[in-house]
């Protein structure tokens, strides 16, 4: 099974699904490929919006995959990972078009940063998230923390040091959301998105040009990269290592 699809849905959106719902959708390096794949596709004229989504009922993101990633011991072994990692998400947050995180169920940890990276978020009824980065001695290590801090700078700060899990009606009252949804994830996608849709390509362009200028302008790619950094040094402490085993076994003992 591919972990990743993607896929050219109608009115010209562009949707990216994680395929991995046994995993509950967590990243490893396929989907880190088939992302950035993807991002270049959504450069094509015929592409308005870029959306993505996890598959199944049960997971948006469920962030990186431990298990893919328990091998990286080290600073430096971490900061490969978390560096290519913060670069996606930076041309997820400059694409030159409109994007939309479908988040159609639970997100923590990287997934919260994928969807942050997003310019909007619509969430599933009955979903939850939360940037969990800390309970594993740990920041956010993709850009997501540097990006939510613009985004949300009234409660973003909050947001990760809490380090906790929000329904998706706390998510609507941060901020985090901007809307909550039932139906058919696509269909609540081309709802959401239905004015944009209905504009010129270079219109939308045009619009997503002054919010990524306003990127560059707060020097996102360098404190992106600076926050991948300092999440290597901590990666390779003995803190995190000693709260992954302990989540892994708690994980084991459940299966």
């Amino acid at each position: 099974m591919d972990s990743c699809i993607i896929s050219k849905e109608k009115d010209g959106v562009l949707l990216f699904t994680i395929n991995r719902p046994r995993m509950r959708n967590a990243i490893n390096f396929d989907v880190m490929a088939g992302l950035e794949s993807a991002i270049e596709m959504a450069a094509d004229q015929d592409v308005k919006i870029f959306a993505i989504t996890g598959a199944g009922e049960q997971a948006f993101c469920s962030g990186g995959d431990l298990t893919a990633f328990h091998q990286l011991k080290t600073e430096e072994q971490a900061y490969g990972m978390l560096s290519r990692m913060s670069g996606v998400l930076y041309k997820l947050l400059t694409l030159p078009k409109p994007t939309i995180a479908i988040v159609n169920g639970s997100a923590v940890g990287g997934g919260c940063e994928i969807a942050s990276a997003c310019d909007f978020r619509i969430g599933k009824e009955g979903m939850k998230a939360g940037f969990v980065q800390a309970n594993l001695a740990i920041t956010t290590g993709w850009g997501g923390g540097t990006i939510l801090l613009e985004r949300l700078p009234k409660t973003a700060f909050r947001m990760l040091l809490d380090a906790r899990v929000h329904d998706a009606e706390e998510l609507m009252g941060l901020g985090f959301l901007d809307h909550i949804y039932k139906e058919d994830p696509i269909d609540a996608c081309l709802s959401f998105m239905k004015g944009s849709l209905s504009k010129e390509t270079t219109v939308l362009e045009a619009y997503k040009s002054l919010v990524n200028k306003k990127w560059e302008q707060l020097s996102m790619r360098e404190r992106m990269e600076a926050e991948a950094a300092k999440c290597a040094v901590l990666w390779g402490e003995e803190a995190h290592h000693k709260k992954v085993d302990e989540f892994m076994s708690k994980k084991n003992k459940n299966n």
